[in-house]
């Protein structure tokens, strides 16, 4: 048995991840800085999770599961938040949006209605978790939180999930 090992797979793996890195860096200063100009009410799209979920989608569960790990702490870290709910949330996000990797098919996942699917989905995971932690049983009830911040957030990150599936549209006939 002859093992080959192939420099330019593992060079593309250490270049992909940075980049994961880096996007997760300027996404979440994306997050702090210009989040509530497209703030509708209290309403803001969660980027990092879409990054987090194209990771997932990309390159397989486990590998989802520790971005989403380490994208929610740096965002915990970097908005204040109480340490470990954003890891925890997208985390189990991640762990979601893994059931849906199929090698080599990425590219098509993502460049569909799927991806979509697949936000929404991992969004609404995401909310549930994030906002368990949240409510105050005196103040609300779950029922209409959970309309409010978990359904409707997810919404409207699905609907800025659109831009990263618009990259990943397959050109036909050129």
């Amino acid at each position: 048995m002859k093992i080959i090992f192939d420099r330019k797979e593992k060079k593309s793996k250490a270049v992909r991840y940075i980049s994961y890195a880096i996007a997760a860096l300027l996404l979440s200063v994306v997050n702090i800085v210009l989040l509530d100009f497209i703030a509708v009410g209290s309403l803001t799209p969660d980027f990092i999770l879409i990054l987090v979920v194209w990771i997932a989608v990309t390159e397989g569960q486990f590998i989802g599961i520790f971005a989403g790990f380490l994208c929610g702490l740096l965002f915990d870290f970097i908005t204040h938040d109480v340490i470990g709910t954003n890891a925890l949330a997208k985390t189990m996000a991640a762990f979601v949006a893994g059931w849906f990797y199929k090698e080599n098919k990425a590219d098509f996942t993502i460049g569909s209605y799927r991806f979509l699917v697949i936000v929404f989905i991992g969004s609404l995971v995401h909310n549930f978790i994030y906002f368990f932690f949240y409510i105050k049983s005196t103040e609300i009830s779950f029922f209409p939180f959970f309309m409010k911040y978990g359904l409707a957030t997810s919404l409207y990150t699905t609907v800025f999930a659109i831009f990263p599936m618009l990259l990943k549209i397959p050109k036909r006939g050129l």
